[in-house]
This record gives structure tokens, sequence and C-alpha cells, in this order.
């Protein structure tokens, strides 16, 4: 692959904390390796490719994220390409419209189905640094560092036994969903989850934006996108990048 084609959905619904910043990345880290790169913007109201190479949504308010899932299931491209085994990205208010339900202007709305969850409220937002081990589950089975971003949400999401959580939370608060020891291979106790992984589906509450804060969880993406394995993607060396996450981890 020569050329890669990268879908920014809904942004001008799910683009409040900055995560259209995800897709800024992708584009560029695959700039930096000689691809051709180029960002797909789709706004309320059209339709959405089926054919794009990945694709990222971001977070948003409650009436926005509502638009946005009434969108999303009325036009079916995402739901199209996720099956197909297109990569997506969801950060936050993302998250929540791809699962089964989540709540939100004061009623439940339903999800698109993608992700194996349901959310609900806090009775507190979550706000301040997060950071998780990767639980290696399905398409991130290569990841193999720490995950840090900022989380700025009122949702607690449960994870169904269709999706596994992307994370372990080390610091934050993450999903609030529980997990048992027999969920997680290697895991001798109770865990607290944040995001979730299903399909083709990566999905986090981290902001930052999410992938400049985690270029490897980046560079799977990129890979995932090209149909090749992680370790066969051309290293970059970008030091200042793990300055900041020695920073923000430490």
């Amino acid at each position: 692959m020569t050329e890669l084609h990268i879908g920014l959905i809904l942004p001008d619904v799910l683009g409040t904390y900055g995560d259209d910043g995800n897709a800024l990345v992708l584009r560029q880290r695959a700039r930096m390796r000689g691809l051709t790169a180029e960002i797909h913007t789709v706004r309320l109201g059209e339709a959405i490719p089926t054919g794009l190479d990945v694709y990222t949504l971001g977070g948003g308010e409650d009436t926005a994220q509502i638009l946005a899932a009434e969108h999303l299931a009325a036009d079916g491209g995402l739901t199209r390409a996720a099956e197909a085994g297109r990569p997506v990205l969801a950060i936050c208010a993302g998250l929540q419209v791809l699962g089964e339900s989540f709540r939100a202007g004061g009623r439940v709305v339903d999800g698109l189905g993608l992700i194996d969850a349901t959310t609900t409220s806090l009775g507190k937002r979550a706000i301040g640094e997060v950071a998780s081990t990767p639980t290696k589950a399905g398409l991130t089975s290569a990841l193999t560092e720490p995950l840090t971003g900022f989380e700025n949400h009122m949702g607690a999401t449960v994870l169904g036994p269709g999706a596994t959580p992307l994370g372990v939370v080390d610091r934050g608060v993450g999903n609030c969903d529980r997990h048992g020891a027999e969920e997680l291979p290697d895991a001798s106790a109770q865990i607290t989850a944040e995001g979730a992984v299903q399909g083709s589906v990566v999905a986090t509450y981290m902001h930052g934006p999410v992938l400049a804060r985690n270029p490897q969880l980046a560079d799977l993406l990129l890979a995932q996108a090209m149909g090749i394995p992680l370790a066969d993607l051309e290293p970059l060396d970008i030091p200042v990048v793990d300055r900041l996450r020695a920073e923000r981890l430490g």
C-alpha cells in the first residue's frame, strides 16, 4: 500500500475535545514513512464511505452524541466498514455510541452495537490523567507499551462478554467496570477496565489526543489499515514524544 485513506467521522458533533487530532497523527505518521495519506472528513448528514482504510470518532456532549448515533445508525456505512474489518478508533462519546446503548439527555439511547457495552451515568464526573496496561486483546495483541491519556466523562461503561478491555487501569477511573481474573489471562485479581476491543474496533475514554500520546497504538492502527503486522512497520525516531510520555507516565 502506498496510499492511505483516513476517515474523520462527524467532527462537527464528535469533535469537542480535540480528538480530530487522531486523524492528523495517523496522516503524519503515514507520510513520514513515504505514504500518500489523506483525511476524508464526513459531517453530519453526509454518507459514510465504506472503503476507507481506517476510521476515527471523537467525543461530544449529550445532544451531539444523540445526533451522531441517529446518523450513524441510519447511514450504516460505519457499521459495514467495521464488519468488513476496517479498523475503527472511537473516543469517549464515540465509544458509547458504538455500544449497545448509552444514557444521554436524560434517556437511554440505542447505539450501533459494534461493541458489547452499555453506558449509564456516573454520580461524579471522571476527570484527570488516566494510564493503563494493555490487555493485548484481539487486534491489540502487539501492544507492549503503557497507554496514557486524559479522561473527562460522566459515562459508566460495562462491557459484555463480546468485548474485552483495551487496558487495565493503573491510574484514573476508566470505564468504572470491574472484571474478574477468569476474563483476562494472567490476571490474579479484580481489575478496572479502560476502553474496549471488539473485532476491528478499538475504543477508549482517553483524550490527548490518544494517538499523539501513544504512538505505538497509532502505528498499530496504521499497520492494521495497511494489512501488515505492526513489527513490519518502519519505526520512527521522535525523541520529544518519548520525553513527553515519560513525563505523563512518571
